[in-house]
């Protein structure tokens, strides 16, 4: 068995796949061992990953027929020995002291997640972000009252739910992939993070720490239309409606009733900046779900960001005038970033 288990999916990174799997061989900490789950990739990734663990016996190969991201690292939590588990995803890298340094923080025997930070590796700069909840160590009533209430249904989290730039004790992951739906196709890391910090014990943040770089594409995040993304947005606020009430978390239907209202911007925007025929109707419809106006009612929002008050105020009062004038500053909005 060793230490660190650290898992990497790989689906159509070819251009990106060597650097990140020479990031990880190179870590100070040794005691590891990497496994790359080939989610039926058709590019060259396949015979990447062969390569690679042919030069370094601590990585062995999964291949498997593609079913998504989340089955993917599923599928590589199975098949992992470690005590604890490290995510990275196939496009970004780790620093070579990233797992080291988040080592340095473990305490034997304890349900624990160790959180870093992260870089942001745009085209023309990097951006280092850290999570707004102070560094430091939590556990106890600390833990309960000051974060435990606090991971969704913000913002910005206080916390990001992602499963990577972290180290999670392997049973925080083992136990819950219960609630993991492999056919969810956004926000499936809050699927296991959520989960895994609600069972935690104990909860440190590194000060500083931007050891993990997250290759920011976005290019990759142009505004297409998604027809599926309402359904997805519910099918995640189902999912995570049983694991708060399971875990019984605290302020859970505000923590649900505040995280559903900030998924739904997302929806907004993609409804918006489509502009399908019907979506100002569509749009209307969602703004006046029963779900939509207790959250608006009942649980208000503290925003900051201009685009957000926006959309606040557009589901605050569904009307197709609104809806179209979100539309237009959206798309003024996008023509300026170009």
């Amino acid at each position: 068995m060793k230490q660190v288990s650290v898992i990497v999916p790989v689906y159509r990174t070819q251009a990106w796949l060597d650097r990140c799997v020479e990031s990880i061989t190179r870590q100070t900490f040794t005691d590891l061992e990497i496994l790359l789950i080939d989610d039926g990739s058709p590019d060259d990734c396949p015979a990447i990953c062969d390569r690679w663990a042919k030069k370094d016996a601590r990585i062995r190969v999964l291949h498997k027929k593609n079913g998504g991201l989340m089955a993917a690292w599923m599928d590589g939590v199975r098949m992992s020995t470690g005590r604890y588990l490290c995510f990275v995803d196939s496009d970004d890298w780790i620093d070579a002291c990233m797992v080291e340094k988040l080592m340095e923080a473990a305490s034997d025997g304890v349900r624990e997640i160790l959180c870093g930070n992260y870089v942001q590796e745009e085209k023309n700069r990097s951006l280092c972000i850290i999570q707004p909840m102070p560094p430091g160590v939590y556990e106890g009533e600390a833990l309960k009252t000051r974060l435990f209430g606090r991971l969704l249904g913000e913002e910005k989290r206080p916390v990001t739910l992602s499963r990577c730039m972290k180290l999670f004790s392997r049973e925080l992951i083992e136990e819950n992939l219960q609630w993991c739906d492999p056919a969810l196709v956004m926000a499936e890391d809050v699927n296991i993070t959520l989960p895994a910090f609600l069972d935690a014990r104990r909860v440190v943040l590194l000060e500083g720490a931007c050891y993990y770089h997250y290759l920011y594409l976005r290019e990759s995040m142009a505004h297409r239309y998604d027809a599926g993304l309402a359904d997805n947005v519910e099918r995640f606020c189902n999912t995570a409606e049983k694991i708060l009430r399971a875990k019984n978390a605290p302020d859970r239907e505000g923590q649900l009733a505040r995280e559903r209202l900030l998924m739904t911007f997302l929806v907004i925007k993609n409804e918006a900046r489509g502009r399908r025929p019907g979506f100002r109707k569509r749009l209307c419809a969602i703004g006046r779900k029963d779900s939509i106006r207790k959250a608006v009612e009942t649980y208000p929002l503290s925003l900051a960001t201009l685009e957000n008050r926006i959309l606040y105020l557009a589901l605050r009062h569904p009307t197709p005038a609104l809806f179209e004038g979100v539309a237009a500053l959206l798309w003024l909005r996008d023509l300026r970033k170009r």
